[in-house]
Order: structure tokens, then C-alpha cells, then sequence
């Protein structure tokens, strides 16, 4: 018997007969796939968070760019006419560049080029039009361009528009100061070459296939 028990072997300790795969400390397999599903799917949520946060901040910084631009033109094309109302209206124009370019005060109480006179209230409410749009516009800008352009559009629309509100004859009713007279052109002003220039990069952005939420066509 105990040549047959030397034969066979028997384990050493009740405990290392009967150990099976939870006692000696394995993992189901089962187990371990769900942990490395959960953590591939905890990963690509972390991705997906860190790009919408990246669209996010770029959009936020885009609109900063849109109302810093709209800000720099308003004022300026304000402060331009402040000085030239102030020190040029009812003056002899004043020669800059010979006859090719000079500086001369008029009040336009129509569009470009002095076009629809008996129309300002509704060239008013085509303004104030134009900067809603923009800025209901910006919630989706993540272009740096159109950021720049739009800010033009709306700063120089931002300073026509404060002529026809609050200048004489009345409100809504406005005429608004024109100074800028190159030779052979129509009298303007610093908003509408801020509205020109800005119209001019929006052709060109559709032109080259870019969109204000920053997506690119090509051809």
C-alpha cells in the first residue's frame, strides 16, 4: 500500500489538491476583457472631451478676434469723424494728395454713392439687419479669417449705423459723415472701407472654399 501511494504521489497538503483557478489568485478571462473594454472605452471619451474642449476654445478665441476687430474699426471710424466734424465741416476741403485725394465733410442720408436719399430709415434697419446676423453668426465661427472679416463687416456697419441713429435730421433718420474724396470716386467714410475690405476677404474665403466653421472645400 504504501509502495503503491509512493507510486501514484500524493499532494502534499489538502489545500494544493483542491486549489483551482480562484483560489490561486488567476482572474476569469471573462473578467479581464471587460476591464480592457472599459478602459478603451474610458480612453476614447477622454479623446472625445479633449477635442470638443480644443473646438471649444477656438471658437470662444475666434469670437474674441471677431468683436476686438468690430471694436478697433468702430472706434476708429467714431473717432474720425469726431476730429473731422469738429475741425473740417463747412472748411475748404483740405488737399492731401494733390487733387487725387483730398479731405471734404458731407453728410450722406442714403446708401453708397448717395443713392435712395428717401430711403434711410429702411438703409437703418438693413444695418441693424447685417449685425444680427453677424453676431447670431459668431456661435459658430472657428475661422481665424472669417473672424476677421465678419469683425470688419460689423465694426464699419456698427459706425454708419450710430450716424443714422443719433446725427440729424432725427432719429433713425441720420445722415452719415462721408470725408474720404479720392478724384473721380465717391466721398466715404472709414467704416465703409472697413465694410469693403471685409467684403472683399468674405469673396475671397468662399472663393478658396472655407467656411466660417473652419471646414474647407476642395474641388
Amino acid at each position: 500500500m504504501a509502495e503503491a501511494e509512493r507510486m501514484i504521489g500524493t499532494p502534499d497538503t489538502p489545500d494544493a489538491a483542491g486549489a483551482g483557478p480562484e483560489q490561486s489568485g488567476e482572474r476569469p478571462r471573462s473578467d479581464s476583457a471587460a476591464a480592457t473594454v472599459e478602459a478603451a472605452s474610458a480612453e476614447a471619451l477622454g479623446m472625445a472631451q479633449a477635442v470638443s474642449g480644443s473646438a471649444e476654445g477656438r471658437g470662444k478665441r475666434r469670437i474674441v478676434v471677431l468683436f476686438a476687430v468690430a471694436a478697433v474699426a468702430y472706434a476708429l471710424d467714431l473717432a474720425s469723424k469726431l476730429i473731422v466734424v469738429a475741425k473740417l465741416e463747412h472748411h475748404a476741403p483740405v488737399q492731401v494728395i494733390g487733387d487725387w485725394l483730398r479731405l471734404e465733410v458731407i453728410r450722406n442720408a442714403g446708401a453708397a454713392f448717395s443713392i435712395g436719399e428717401a430711403f434711410t430709415v429702411i438703409f437703418t434697419l438693413i444695418a441693424a439687419t447685417v449685425i444680427v446676423v453677424i453676431i447670431r453668426l459668431a456661435r459658430k465661427l472657428y475661422s481665424l479669417p472669417w473672424a476677421i472679416a465678419l469683425g470688419l463687416l460689423l465694426g464699419g456697419a456698427l459706425g454708419n449705423l450710430t450716424d443714422r441713429i443719433f446725427r440729424a435730421p432725427g432719429l433713425f433718420k441720420g445722415a452719415v459723415v462721408d470725408f474720404i474724396s479720392p478724384k473721380h470716386f465717391a466721398v466715404f467714410n472709414l467704416g465703409d472701407s472697413a465694410i469693403v475690405c471685409g467684403g472683399i476677404l468674405i469673396v475671397l474665403l468662399s472663393f478658396l472654399g472655407r467656411d466660417p466653421d473652419g471646414t474647407v472645400h476642395k474641388d
